[in-house]
């Protein structure tokens, strides 16, 4: 991998300076890091946008400890999502665009990847350009990656007493060896095994077991760091991991209580909503944080639907579930016939908010990627901030010269 840069920086130039001028030559098609998809540039953000994006997430986390949110958020959601371990769940992704008027969250993941991955990129790169000032903590690029793994041991003491720690753990997803970030699931499992933690990557088809507890070719399986994009461990043979959840029989992090209190899209028509934060209690200082923070969203229904039809070419409609751009909708480009399908299934309608984008040499060709940053956040605070370069409507690592990109701060 290249990490010399081809410009100089100054003290004084702004992260948009930086992220216009400041460019690596790319190889042909992406870097690869452990098999996965990074860029060759590092992206550069303000140290106040960094302030201001944990601001909005403190501000979202007070919000969730509320009683009144609470059942506004589980109202409707499977009963199972009413169940509440002590552990609130591993690395959720706060995903951010920038805006003239600051960061703008436009969702919340409790499937966060990459993880692992950008820590191990901040590390190669953060030296790569003399950015002003240091990575504050917990940021810093030698204690990123421990920091994330630490946080499983947390979530699992939270869950069993302070002091408790699994025997062997699981990191579990559907034909994991097929997943895009299979790399980073066999790096969990070994740092795990480095904390003296035994640790595989299964499938939810090799895992036996009910409410009684799990197992897995004999062994009991303590902790099940949750990989699933079926949020609400729904299907039929997830039954061994849902009925063990549910009675507490296994750690499962990140879990559905997890996800209907942060992750379903539609809590941000709620989250962005001056009047129904008021009414549930919201201090004013919190509410204005938060409809400045969050582009405005509309759930999706019928009795909204000439004012959605009218606002389309401003709005992105995205299904109230999904993850990492699927079923997504440009509205500008949405046509009547999808728009009437949309109207009876689970989507929101959110304010677009055009993505800031990075120069980059790519086989000698200037372009511009777009840049999409996201916070790793465990229990309200942000362990890592890393940024996604792409082409196109959503993020996606098919883009020469895109993924997963290192995010070093600037003084403006």
């Amino acid at each position: 991998m290249t990490l010399l840069p081809v410009c100089s920086t100054q003290p004084s130039a702004s992260a948009a300076e930086l992220n216009a001028s400041c460019t690596l030559p790319s190889q042909r098609g992406p870097t690869s890091l452990l098999g996965v998809a990074v860029a060759a540039e590092p992206v550069f953000v303000a140290r106040a946008d960094l302030d201001a994006m944990a601001a909005i997430v403190h501000a979202v986390e007070s919000v969730v400890g509320m009683p009144a949110w609470r059942e506004v958020a589980l109202a409707g959601r499977p009963e199972g999502a009413r169940h509440a371990p002590g552990n609130p769940g591993v690395l959720y992704g706060y995903d951010f665009h920038l805006s003239p008027a600051g960061p703008q969250l436009i969702e919340i993941n409790t499937n966060a990847g990459g993880a692992l991955i950008c820590a191990e990129l901040l590390r190669l790169q953060s030296g790569c350009c003399e950015a002003p000032g240091t990575l504050p903590p917990p940021l810093r690029a030698e204690e990123a990656g421990r920091v994330l793994v630490d946080s499983l041991l947390s979530d699992y003491a939270l869950a069993r007493g302070e002091g408790a720690k699994p025997t062997f753990a699981a990191i579990v997803d559907e034909s994991p060896a097929e997943q895009y970030m299979y790399p980073e699931f066999l790096l969990f499992a070994e740092q795990l095994r480095d904390r003296g933690v035994e640790s595989d990557v299964l499938d939810p088809r090799e895992i036996d077991g009910g409410a009684a507890g799990v197992w897995w070719n004999g062994r009991r399986i303590d902790l099940i760091y949750n990989r699933l994009t079926d949020f609400w461990l729904a299907a039929d043979h997830l039954a061994p991991l849902r009925d063990a959840w549910l009675a507490d029989a296994v750690v499962v992090t990140p879990h559905p209580h997890g996800y209907a209190l942060y992750a379903d899209k539609r809590n941000l028509a709620v989250l962005s909503n001056a009047d129904e934060l008021a009414a549930l209690g919201v201090p004013s200082a919190v509410r204005e944080l938060l409809v400045a923070g969050i582009p405005s969203t509309m759930v999706v229904d019928p009795a909204h639907g000439d004012l959605l039809w009218r606002e389309r070419n401003r709005l992105y409609f995205k299904p109230a579930g999904a993850y990492g751009g699927r079923g997504t909708y440009s509205g500008a480009k949405l046509t009547r016939a999808t728009f009437e399908r949309l109207l009876g299934e689970e989507y929101v309608a959110q304010t677009r908010v055009p993505p800031t984008t990075r120069r980059a040499v790519i086989e000698g060709v200037e372009t511009e990627l777009k840049i999409d940053l996201r916070c790793f956040v465990y229990r309200g605070e942000v362990q890592l901030v890393a940024a996604r370069l792409y082409r196109g409507q959503t993020t996606n690592f098919r883009t020469p010269g895109g993924g997963f990109a290192a995010v070093l701060p600037t003084a403006c």
